[in-house]
Formats: C-alpha cells, structure tokens, sequence
C-alpha cells in the first residue's frame, strides 16, 4: 500500500519533504475523504517544531518494530544466495520483477483487507507471510519454488506498506501530538536505520560460522516472530475504522488507479517530475544488489584473512561494508535538505545526482570489468548514496511541482512507475551480465538509462509551463 501512507519529513527547507505523506485513516489514498485529504496536504507544510511528545510505552514498541523489521539478515546475501542455487542473471532479475509487480498488484485489494480486519491484524498477516517466505526459501531447490516463495514475501511487503505508518499517526491524532508527526516518525525510523546496520553483522556472523547461505532465512525468523507477537500487543484504537468493501469497489478502485495512472503521464508537467524520480529509483532496486558479487570477488581479492575459508572472508567483508554503507545512507537522507538549500531549485540537485548515480553505475562495472575492484565497490557505494540523498528531493519535486489536487494522483502515479522501472530494469541487466559478465554487463544496461536521460531530466514548474 504505497501511494500517500506514510510521513513527510520536513527538514527546513520548504520545498523539500522527506518520507512519505500519512494516510490519517487507512491504508490507500482512494479511500481519503475530502477532509482527510486537506490534512494529507497540510501535512507537508509543517514546520519545524520542537519535540514534545512523551516517550511513553508505545513509543518504544514503535521503534522496537522498526527494529525488529529490518533484522532481515538475508538482504545483504540475497543474490548470491540464488547465485549458490545455480540460477543465471536473467532468471535471478525475472525475480526481483516478479517480486516488484507482485507487490503493486496486491497494494489496493490490502488496502481494503485493511479496512475490514483492522490495521493490527492486517500487520500481523503481513509477518506470517514472510515467516512462510523464509521456510520456504530454506527448503526450496527449484526456480519454480522460489517463485512461489518470493510470491508470499511479496504479499508480506504487501500487507505490511503503509500500514504502520497509519498507526502513528492515529496514536499521534489520539494523544494530540499530530504537530509531531515529522519529529516522532523520525525517531523511529532511526531505529530502523539502526536495525539495518546491525542486520548486516549479524547476517554475516551467521554465514561465518554456519557456512550456509540458506541459515539466515531461518535465524530471519526469530525477528519477524517477535515483531509478529509486539504486534498484537499495540492497542485496539489503532485499527482505525473498520469498513466493509464489496468486489464492485475493488473492481472500480483497480480501475481508477489505472485510470489516474494513465491521466498523470499524459500531463507533460506530472510525467516530468514522476520520471525524473522513478527512474533512478527503478534503477536503484534493480541494480543495488549486484554489489554483493562485486563484494565478494574483492574480498577474495584481498590479501587479508587468509587462515579463512572464502566463505567465511565473504561473509566479513559483505557485513562490514553494508553495515558502513547503511550507516552513510543514513546520513545522506539526512542531509538531504541542506543539499537542496544550496540551490535555487530542485531541478539541478535532482539532475546532478541522476548523472553522478548512473555515471557511478558506468563506471564501476567497467572498473568491474578490467580488475580494479577496490575501485568499482566505492562507485558501487555511491548509487546507495545518492538514492538516499536524492529521494526526498524527488518526492518533494513532485509535490511542489503540481497543484495539491492532482498530488494524489501524482504520487500514486510515481510509486507504480517506480516498479515499472525496477521490473524493466531488473531482467535486463541479468540478461546482459548472463551475455557479458556482471561489469560489462550493469555498464551495458546502465548505458542505456544514460542514452534516455534527456526524456526524464527534471525540470521546474515555470520552465515545462512555457
């Protein structure tokens, strides 16, 4: 459920947003009434304001979520754990687009799960399906097990979108503290930060001394449970209120999302600031865990550890450079708002950034490709960086680049074409890697974004209207 769940940031600079905008009510912006769209609106607008929220118990259970959630150990090993299971380039990026497609198609008929089971127990389904993903991904051995075991975590990231972030923000509306919606958020989304980078040893811990790539799956699960169980703990009021929806509604709101989907690229001014942000995000999802392979052949490389076994010297360095590299990306989102207010707009930040990301993917797959490791994995890093950087940037370019009442659709737009992308993007390297090796092959398909920039560079409002 993407579409407007979630919180926007704000970082002082007032055309710059982070995050995500909160749905007050549900899940999906389709079910927004009039007035709860003016808070959705007004909601960017706020300023900075001071903290003054309690720090009560349910607000440690909101960070111990985002905690917990982001122990997912198998994400820095995710590529070459299917590498391990003999499945080529191509076949590995069909299941990252499945997964991405997967995940939009299930977005509205969630969302209204949502509304008739309760945002709780909506959650809470969501974990269930990862912790079936996980069994299933340990025991599977054939590409059409896997399918099936990426299909059921999709329909966990599905389930779960959007929905915490609801709940927030109705125990924020609860106990009056909606004017802390961008301070309360973003401390618990450091804690996730803080989850992320943790993850990352942890996971290579567990390749180290077990040896088995398919063991984090299952040492995933004791996370997931444990947020499973937080879960049913947090209060009744915030399910919201529940609704009840007929299969005409599914069918009419499917139909309006592709509707709206259609009417925002038609719009040269809606189509513009969606491109310019979904493309390198697209780009992003498809190419960031091919680091993993470059990691490896570098750490392998490396006079160091050698009383190891390659395994073992794998794990190390994959868990110490994605622990570094979250702990940065963090950092960059986090400054992300006073790199805009070194501009007079967000075009040239935006633009700027999409050329150093895709010149960073160039690059480091011709450094790949000709032996100069250390040198790909630091242009490799810079792709996250600049996602992270350059994220809020391009939301908010949407936002301020369009009137409020077409925002909506605007977002919405973004967010599948943001899979779109990935999907495209996702096969297409593994194709191309399958024909050329992995570092020509990111190069090849990297060059191909490169050859199209002209059509989704960002342009300010004034410019595209005359």
């Amino acid at each position: 459920m993407k579409g407007l769940t979630g919180v926007y940031t704000y970082s002082g600079n007032k055309s710059l947003i982070h995050h995500q905008i909160i749905c007050p009510k549900n899940t999906h912006p389709d079910f927004l009434s009039t007035e709860d769209k003016k808070d959705v609106h007004s909601s960017y607008k706020t300023q900075n304001m001071p903290a003054s929220f309690q720090k009560d118990l349910q607000y440690y259970k909101f960070c111990a979520y985002g905690f917990l959630k982001n122990l997912d150990f198998f994400d820095p090993f995710l590529l070459l754990f299917f590498m391990s299971k003999g499945f080529s380039f191509l076949e590995i990026g069909t299941l990252y687009a499945i997964r991405e497609i997967t995940i939009n198609i299930f977005e509205i008929p969630t969302g209204m799960l949502a509304d008739v089971m309760g945002r709780r127990r909506t959650l809470a389904s969501s974990f269930v399906f990862y912790i079936i993903s996980f069994i299933l991904f340990f025991f599977s051995g054939t590409y059409l097990a896997f399918i099936i075991a990426i299909l059921f975590y999709a329909c966990g990231e599905a389930f779960r979108t959007g929905v915490h972030k609801a709940m927030i923000f109705e125990y924020l509306k609860t106990k009056g503290w909606q004017d802390q919606k961008v301070h309360y958020y973003g401390h618990t989304r450091s804690w996730s930060q803080k989850g992320s980078a943790i993850s990352s040893l942890i996971a290579a811990g567990i390749v180290f001394w077990t040896g088995d790539l398919r063991m984090i799956f299952i040492f995933a699960i004791i996370p997931y449970f444990i947020d499973f169980l937080l879960i049913l703990s947090y209060p009744s009021f915030l399910d919201g209120q529940k609704k009840y929806h007929s299969l005409k509604d599914v069918g009419g709101i499917f139909a309006e999302t592709f509707r709206d989907f259609i009417i925002s690229f038609k719009n040269p001014l809606i189509l513009r600031a969606i491109l310019t942000q979904a493309v390198y995000t697209g780009y992003y999802k498809a190419v960031k865990d091919y680091l993993q392979p470059v990691l490896k052949t570098l750490a392998l490389a490396l006079p160091i550890f050698l009383v190891w076994k390659d395994d073992q010297r794998t794990a190390v360095i994959i868990g110490v450079v994605y622990f570094l590299v979250y702990l940065i990306t963090s950092y960059m989102a986090k400054i992300s708002g006073r790199v805009a207010d070194m501009f007079s707009n967000l075009s040239r930040p935006l633009n700027i950034s999409m050329v150093i990301g895709l010149s960073m993917g160039l690059l480091s797959g011709v450094f790949y490709h000709y032996g100069f490791l250390f040198a790909s994995v630091i242009c490799y890093v810079i792709i996250y960086f600049v996602e992270n950087l350059r994220k809020p940037m391009g939301i908010s370019a949407v936002a301020d680049n369009l009137d409020k009442d077409i925002l909506a659709t605007a977002l919405s737009a973004e967010s599948q074409a943001e899979t779109l992308f990935a999907a495209m993007i996702a096969p297409l390297i593994g194709f191309c890697a399958d024909l050329f090796g992995i570092g020509l092959g990111l190069s090849i398909a990297t060059m191909a974004v490169l050859i199209l920039l002209p059509l989704y560079l960002a342009k300010n409002k004034a410019s595209l209207i005359s």
